[in-house]
């Protein structure tokens, strides 16, 4: 048994209330996808100012970081080159002294051993 397509169904296509409904639907729709909109771009544009201001206050503060970072990389750079040498002439003077006093300098180890033993006790 089938069922005939020309059952009276008041929604189906081409009847007179169904077109009625339909439409009342789009136009409601329409009319909330609109007042969407309108909250969204007031919402951006209400925003963005904020956004603005922050993003330049970020933009400050990272040029204010840079400016003292280069000074003080540029310091460091210098203290290390003056500590490399003087780890240079240390090295140079032990080496000197230990080939000049070989003896005194093998006492002079065994005591700091010693010392070093007894403090970690």
């Amino acid at each position: 048994m089938e069922t005939s397509p020309t059952t009276n169904n008041p929604f189906r296509p081409g009847n007179a209330l169904s077109d009625g409904v339909v439409d009342q639907a789009a136009v409601n729709m329409h009319g909330t996808i609109n007042k969407l909109s309108a909250s969204a771009n007031e919402a951006v544009s209400t925003a963005k100012p904020v956004i603005d201001r922050f993003a330049q206050a970020a933009h400050h503060s990272v040029d204010k970081v840079a400016d003292v970072a280069a000074p003080t990389a540029a310091w460091l750079s210098a203290q290390g080159e003056s500590l490399a040498l003087t780890q240079r002439n240390a090295v140079a003077n032990a080496r000197t002294y230990v080939s000049t006093n070989p003896l005194q300098s093998l006492g002079i180890a065994v005591a700091v051993a010693f010392l070093i033993g007894r403090l970690a006790r």
